[in-house]
């Protein structure tokens, strides 16, 4: 084994091997993205359970985006000291487990110290899992990061499926939480059998505790900034958008949320194809001039059919975005667990601000002038994309051959 946990070329795996750890770390981030579905749906009954206000309530979920910030840059350390394998099972088992806690807090405190605890799960697995997914995408020599995050997001329509008719059901939500924790926690350990089990090399030193991204993190992060601050904009304020801006009734302006997030979902599941034919700066400048489009269509729109496909545009040209963010951090230094925390806190702060800036621009203006900001920090990436480019690698760990050869 090479340092960093990257393997010796010299001693490859068998291509069925390659494929069943790509199948086993789809499977994890699909786990992942379950988790969050499944909170998302029970929050309107921990806010009554807890007895807490809407301001308390936004106060509180302000805290998983901090525990996630302070905790991501652990995920290196644990990952030299134990191994990929052994770090990531350990870390998602306490991520599912964690699912569990907001439900059992009885009041405000409680409540934020659970969140605190379920966003610093949340963010050491997220690091883990997206850090062996570069691995393995580099051995595998194609895209894949954008697929993976595809199945995120499936995970997340899944989980959140679930929670729909749980609460439908008017299940208790310590319950329902308590079960589907168990149950992803179970099929996380299998999942973790089967990827692949990198370790650092005995000359390596242990990543520090805590340290600054380094600074091709900071470049990257802020691509990732402009996609998860439109990604949090869209998601939080589409249906008031269409509901305010246009007058839509309360279903339809709903529906808009619906279609950001299906064609986001959609997009990441076929972005692998797409940049392993024209790379990721082509891939990303593309994106970005599709999720400008859609920003345009937004703040002019007369009728809520237009918003609606500038929302779906900006899904669209958004989606892979991140996963490549993290694929190109994962490959800017001899770091790569720490460059990928980096990017991550980065990305995780900007999805915290975006909700609040948007509301903050739109009291002091309007709504339209919120998503003004938006479009322009859409069309930030069709500027920047150029620093995704690793030199004399395309997005896939190949050799360039042809997408990431075009000039900036």
């Amino acid at each position: 084994m090479a340092g960093n946990g990257v393997p010796d070329d010299a001693t490859p795996l068998p291509r069925d091997g390659l494929r069943r750890a790509r199948r086993a770390v789809a499977l994890v981030f699909l786990i992942h993205g379950s988790v969050t579905g499944n909170f998302a749906t029970r929050i309107p009954w921990i806010q009554d359970h807890t007895g807490i206000s809407p301001g308390q309530l936004g106060l509180a979920l302000a805290f998983p985006a901090i525990g996630a910030s302070l905790a991501m840059p652990l995920a290196g350390r644990i990952s030299h000291r134990f191994g990929a394998r052994a770090a990531l099972r350990g870390l998602l088992a306490l991520w599912t487990l964690s699912l569990v806690l907001p439900a059992l807090s009885p009041g405000l405190y409680t409540l934020g110290a659970a969140l605190l605890a379920y966003g610093a799960a949340s963010g050491m697995s997220d690091v883990a899992m997206n850090a062996l997914g570069v691995q393995t995408e580099d051995r595998l020599g194609r895209p894949i990061m954008s697929g993976l995050h595809g199945m995120w997001s499936a995970g997340a329509l899944l989980g959140s499926a679930a929670g729909t008719v749980a609460a439908h059901a008017g299940w208790d939500a310590r319950l329902h939480l308590a079960g589907a924790a168990l149950v992803l926690t179970l099929l996380g350990a299998l999942a973790c059998q089967g990827v692949l089990d990198l370790r650092s090399g005995p000359e390596e030193h242990p990543p520090p505790r805590f340290a600054l991204p380094p600074k091709s993190a900071l470049v990257i992060g802020a691509i990732g900034f402009c996609a998860v601050f439109a990604e949090g904009a869209a998601l939080d304020w589409s249906a008031v958008y269409l509901r305010d801006r246009l007058g839509t009734d309360a279903g339809l302006a709903a529906a808009s949320t619906t279609v950001f997030a299906c064609t986001m979902a959609v997009a990441r599941l076929a972005g692998d194809k797409v940049v392993a034919r024209f790379g990721a700066v082509r891939t990303v400048r593309t994106g970005g001039a599709l999720a400008a489009a859609g920003g345009l269509l937004i703040v002019t729109a007369r009728h809520p059919a237009t918003a609606m496909a500038g929302f779906g545009l900006m899904g669209l040209g958004i989606a892979v975005v991140v996963p490549l963010a993290f694929a190109a951090a994962g490959r800017s230094g001899p770091a790569p667990s720490q460059a990928i925390a980096g990017v991550a806190t980065i990305t995780y702060t900007s999805g915290l601000i975006a909700p609040s800036a948007i509301g903050g621009i739109a009291q002091a203006t309007s709504l339209t002038m919120s998503f003004a900001l938006v479009t322009a920090l859409a069309f930030g990436l069709v500027v920047g994309a150029r620093v995704l480019r690793v030199p004399g690698r395309t997005a896939s760990g190949a050799p360039a051959a042809t997408g990431d050869l075009e000039r900036s």
